[in-house]
């Protein structure tokens, strides 16, 4: 029985030899490896043997973050002998930030960072992730509290950019590479979130009442300026439509003149010299005549004037006649043309009633 339990034992510490001496490392995974308590080498991706009892490697601290069936963030913490090469993520709970106007605000921000050189993060800083939180913390407290609250709701980016700055520096001797600082959320309290709510409405309701007093502005001003644009085309329109008609009625008295001037032209060719004015006299008197007797009962009066008018008219008439012995056609036309009447003559009979 005795042989039988020594081999046994001998087996078993070969095989826990065995099993710590050789080191499988994955892809994009390195390990750090000490001899006799002091840095080696860095066991890369693939096979690794290590001396049995003298190579060890070294453990680093490591933090993880998951969420539960309900919502609920948990973060748990370890070591591993196994560092990640990898983009990670460290994700930690909100904090409280005290900004320049004395409010207080929770922010809830998050790094991406990668080991550049796994020496230096694992014999550089005793915690990675735990400093790495805490050099955010101490930096986001002090960024925010240089701002006021709206500014700080407003300057996601600058905050960010400035973290990342500050964080990249101080970590650069801790052998990581910080890829980016972003801001999940940032929560004022709840009677701050109120207020706001109450000015955002506020200033809608401005912005509403601005916009409708420009449209209804606009809408005054187009209307007027549409009736000064109609009354301008309406002045325009009686003044060329005035023009027309005074081109036409003076047209038309020049063409009555010109026609009334041809009429006493040939009366005066046909009559003999002197006697055109006398016979245009006679002929006014003979129109104004029927206006005179118009009115019923009237009672007309001649002038002792009259009578030489008609003499002047009869011997018109003569003269008519004797021009008409010689040039009938002539003194027809003139007749007609004037609108003479044909008077009666001296010497033929009178017509009784």
């Amino acid at each position: 029985m005795g042989l039988l339990l020594i081999p046994a034992i001998i087996a078993i510490i070969a095989l826990f030899v065995v099993t710590k001496s050789i080191k499988i490392i994955g892809q994009a995974e390195v390990m750090v490896i000490e001899r006799l308590g002091r840095f080696n080498r860095l066991g890369r991706s693939g096979f690794n043997l290590l001396i049995p009892f003298v190579e060890r490697p070294r453990t680093i601290d490591v933090r993880y973050f998951s969420t539960d069936v309900n919502g609920a963030k948990r973060i748990s913490a370890g070591s591993t002998a196994r560092i990640d090469l990898r983009e990670q993520v460290l994700n930690f709970p909100s904090q409280p930030v005290i900004t320049k106007d004395n409010v207080t605000i929770d922010i809830d921000a998050v790094i991406y960072y990668r080991v550049a050189d796994p020496q230096k993060a694992t014999y550089a800083v005793q915690n990675l992730p735990y400093a790495l939180e805490t050099l955010t913390r101490t930096t986001l407290r002090n960024i925010v509290g240089e701002m006021e609250l709206d500014q700080t709701l407003g300057s996601r980016d600058t905050i960010n950019r400035r973290m990342r700055e500050v964080i990249e520096e101080a970590s650069i001797g801790w052998g990581v590479d910080v890829t980016r600082v972003e801001l999940q959320s940032i929560e004022p309290p709840r009677d701050i979130q109120q207020s706001m709510e109450l000015q955002m409405r506020a200033e809608r309701e401005r912005r509403a009442l601005v916009t409708g007093a420009e449209a209804s502005k606009r809408a005054a001003i187009l209307e007027s300026e549409g009736q000064r644009e109609a009354q301008v085309r309406k002045a325009e329109g009686e003044k060329e439509a005035a023009i027309l008609r005074a081109q036409g009625l003076a047209e038309g008295r020049i063409a009555m003149a010109t026609a009334e001037a041809d009429a006493i032209k040939r009366i005066a060719d046909a009559l003999p010299e002197g006697q055109a004015a006398m016979y245009m006299l006679g002929l006014k008197y003979l129109e104004a005549l029927p206006q005179l007797t118009q009115g019923k009962g009237s009672t007309i009066f001649l002038p002792t004037e009259a009578s030489g008018v008609m003499g002047a008219l009869g011997g018109m008439r003569a003269l008519l006649d004797r021009a008409a012995a010689t040039t009938p056609g002539e003194a027809k036309n003139v007749r007609q043309t004037s609108g003479i009447p044909a008077l009666p003559n001296p010497g033929d009979p009178a017509k009784k009633d």
